[in-house]
């Protein structure tokens, strides 16, 4: 079987949002600023032109205190050319790289990187991974999946989960059923979350060139201070997105975030509160940590590392530090990215390109023959279980099992009936419709016992769809957002480059690639 791929719309599965956005429908035009389209990205590469030489020069120096002690570093210093631009995809630091989608958002990264040097060779495009270091919601990211088991490290550590350090995580380590040596040395010669993370993802992908940035540095976050003393001092991004947040909602769209007063967190070790004004007084919550406006000030100019953006201001820090091009993420992120140019240009800071990331199924060989045995189609797949049971038995029985034409064609004997009683005796009309109504509840009973009748006829099958269901969507999920690479790299080394060889990022499609048996 070669691999498949299908549009997006035809999955039943993504937002009305996404779908016009990449469709470039007019009414969302001025919530973005260039086309996600290779065509888009040569406005793209002028609006950045402008990035400050001095920004390139403290990222660099940053990026190369981070990768002291890593053998063969991707080209850092190229950062200093002004030709040289980043696309960058960013997310939590999963133990273990965590599920499917995070490999999917880097290979798409790092392809799209190929292809603008292809179309624009002039200039040198790097592809970074965003480490979301400064996230502390250690619940969604303390486990990990592997053969549909959860295994998690328990820790006591709160606020910056890529400060942690790694101490006890020997026990989670040899709890699980396999690993990798690439791991084992991640999480044992490093000090903090971040490195390790940093050290794996430098093993699997340092080759094609990408970059792993943890922007949690007080000079990264100096670059950064005019938009943050804006947030803490004049509140100005909350009616910005509230705005943007309007369109959609008037346009029958759903919004993703909420902007607030102030948007930072205050960040310390073991602590990441949000900051919040009540009277005259910015108060640190859950924290007996308060400053007035000019004891705020002074905190900024001296510790700026001690404020964290949310959601709605990381994106902003990111361009902010980086000679980015565009932002590579899931469904959610995009649409969230939809709901924030009001505050790109309120700094004029250029609006990057949001594209999605490219998404996948892998389908082993066992799974590959039932779904041909049984005649699904992979877009089917995405239906609810219940829904694709009942669509195989309809396209499946010898039999209609749709009672509609019947009722259609008795519909106008009832109507000849209504009208005879109403003239005979107007009081009959209401009986004569309850009478009606009671024909075609008998027939819609009579419909449900025969689907289940031959429900019972295709059992085998059901079974077989069921058991498909469960492994490419496990626990409900779909498989990219809860298995992990290494339930498939240990039986096949090649799928990351296989994905590296397959995956267009401009191509917003579903990728359904084959996986051979080990012994095959």
């Amino acid at each position: 079987m070669p691999i498949q791929s299908y549009p997006l719309s035809q999955l039943t599965a993504f937002s009305s949002l996404l779908l016009d956005y990449l469709d470039e429908k007019p009414n969302l035009k001025n919530l973005y600023q260039n086309s996600p389209n290779i065509a888009g990205f040569k406005n793209q590469l002028a609006d950045k032109r402008s990035f400050p030489i001095s920004n390139r020069q403290t990222l660099v120096e940053v990026l190369q205190d981070q990768y002291q002690g890593i053998e063969n570093k991707p080209a850092i210093e190229k950062l200093l050319d002004s030709n040289t631009f980043t696309v960058t995809t960013g997310h939590q630091l999963n133990l273990m790289t965590g599920p499917l989608y995070v490999i999917y958002k880097i290979v798409s990264t790092i392809n799209l990187a190929k292809k603008l040097k292809a179309e624009y060779p002039t200039f040198n495009f790097i592809p970074v991974y965003w480490m979301a270091t400064e996230d502390h919601d250690w619940d969604e990211i303390n486990h990990v999946h592997l053969n549909q088991k959860t295994y998690s490290w328990n820790t006591q550590q709160q606020g910056a989960v890529g400060r942690f350090n790694l101490e006890g995580i020997q026990d989670f380590l040899q709890s699980l059923p396999y690993s990798l040596p690439i791991f084992q040395k991640a999480y044992t010669q490093n000090n903090t979350l971040s490195e390790a993370v940093r050290c794996y993802m430098h093993e699997l992908f340092g080759a094609e060139g990408l970059v792993c940035l943890d922007a949690d540095d007080s000079r990264l976050k100096s670059l950064f201070l005019p938009v943050m003393e804006a947030d803490l001092l004049d509140h100005v991004h909350e009616t910005l997105v509230e705005k943007q947040n309007q369109q959609l909602n008037d346009l029958g769209y759903k919004t993703q975030i909420n902007a607030r007063g102030i948007n930072l967190f205050y960040l310390i070790d073991g602590v990441r509160e949000r900051i919040e004004k009540q009277g005259e007084w910015y108060k640190v919550l859950n924290q007996s940590i308060q400053f007035n406006t000019e004891e705020l000030k002074q905190e900024l100019q001296l510790h700026p590392e001690r404020f964290s953006p949310n959601v709605v201001l990381r994106p902003v820090f990111q361009e902010c530090i980086l000679p980015n091009l565009a932002y590579l993420g899931g469904p959610a992120e995009v649409a969230y990215w939809l709901q924030l140019k009001g505050i790109f240009d309120h700094h004029q800071i250029p609006y990057p390109i949001v594209l999605p990331r490219n998404f996948a199924l892998l389908l082993p060989q066992v799974e590959q023959k039932r779904i041909e045995k049984l005649g699904i189609k992979i877009s089917d797949l995405f239906l609810p279980e219940s829904s694709l049971v009942r669509k195989y038995v309809l396209e499946n029985s010898v039999y209609s099992l749709d009672f509609n034409q019947e009722i259609e064609s008795v519909n106008p004997i009832l109507e000849q009936m209504v009208h005879k009683a109403k003239q005979v005796d107007p009081t009959l009309e209401g009986s004569i419709l309850a009478e009606r109504q009671r024909w075609v509840n008998g027939l819609e009973r009579m419909a449900k016992k025969l689907k289940r009748a031959e429900e019972r006829n295709h059992e085998t099958a059901i079974r077989q769809i069921q058991q498909v269901k469960a492994h490419l969507f496990p626990q409900g999920n779909w498989q990219e957002r809860y298995d992990n690479l290494l339930d498939f790299y240990l039986d096949k080394p090649s799928l990351i480059q296989d994905l590296l060889d397959s995956f267009d990022p401009l191509n917003f499609e579903l990728y359904v690639i084959p996986l051979q048996s080990p012994n095959a």
